[in-house]
């Protein structure tokens, strides 16, 4: 163990009379299924907390410092306690376990853990009774297992971190995901726009490119003959009189054929 520092005697001071005092910073709102509501007690290995479950009964929860949270044999320690509190279902030990009807002497039931990074575990709150910090007992080794002790004890060098090993947490929730109706109904108003989106570009850019339809001949012209004018009665020519030697100066008037406009007399 290294950096160490010698200190007097840490005495166990797990069933020491527990009062609630308010939450502090750093304390986590929630472990597991139980919101925290206050504070029962303050080692040098953890935290007991007053908590609730989902059907308001209260429950002592024990989380370790980070401190001992970090370490590894401190943290196994911890574990150890709560798994022989609490033994698998299955085989052998859970055969012998439930044969005696509890775990080792003086561990209150174990009503729920968390062996992750930052361990902890639940049992039933009473008033004055025996509690979770039962389980923070063991995380500390003190006393020799040989011989008389003689001198102080060192202590770890993770005791100067008090600070709540506060879980991780939780993965954030997935994006929300459509139903299969709403997809396919997106995926249709999509196609069909996509389709009214075309047809409009084809009307607007692809007609102009196309030969113009050829227009309707006209009707062919037909030709009618008219019959000539037939000459009336009065319009026959009669014999212009002849001149006399007299009259060499003056000319005849020619007869005028119908139709003709003579103009005005001079």
């Amino acid at each position: 163990m290294h950096g160490t520092v010698t200190v007097s005697r840490i005495s166990g001071c797990a069933f020491m009379a527990s009062v609630a005092t308010p939450l502090q910073y750093g304390d986590p709102p929630r472990l597991g299924a139980y919101v925290v509501q206050a504070r029962l007690q303050s080692l040098a290995t953890g935290f007991v907390y007053l908590a609730q479950d989902a059907d308001g009964r209260a429950v002592s929860v024990a989380l370790l410092t980070r401190g001992a949270a970090l370490d590894a044999a401190a943290r196994e320690r911890f574990l150890t306690a709560i798994r022989q509190a609490a033994p698998a279902r299955g085989g052998v030990r859970g055969w012998m376990a439930r044969a005696r009807g509890r775990g080792p002497a003086g561990a209150p039931q174990v009503l729920a853990m968390d062996d992750g990074p930052a361990p902890w575990v639940a049992v039933a709150y009473t008033p004055g009774g025996v509690g979770a910090a039962w389980f923070l007992q063991s995380v500390l080794v003190s006393g020799t297992l040989i011989g008389e002790t003689h001198g102080p004890d060192f202590v770890p060098y993770w005791l100067g971190d008090r600070a709540p090993a506060v879980p991780a947490p939780p993965p954030p929730a997935p994006p929300p995901v459509e139903t299969r109706r709403a997809v396919l109904f997106a995926l249709s108003a999509l196609v069909v726009l996509l389709v009214l989106t075309g047809a409009i570009a084809w009307l607007l850019l692809g007609r102009g490119d196309e030969d113009p339809p050829p227009s309707r001949p006209l009707p062919p012209t037909m030709f009618v003959p008219t019959p000539p004018p037939l000459p009336s009665p009065n319009d026959t020519l009669k014999p212009s009189p002849t001149p006399s030697p007299g009259d060499s100066g003056t000319v005849s008037p020619r007869p005028s054929l119908p139709g003709e406009d003579l103009g005005d007399p001079i």
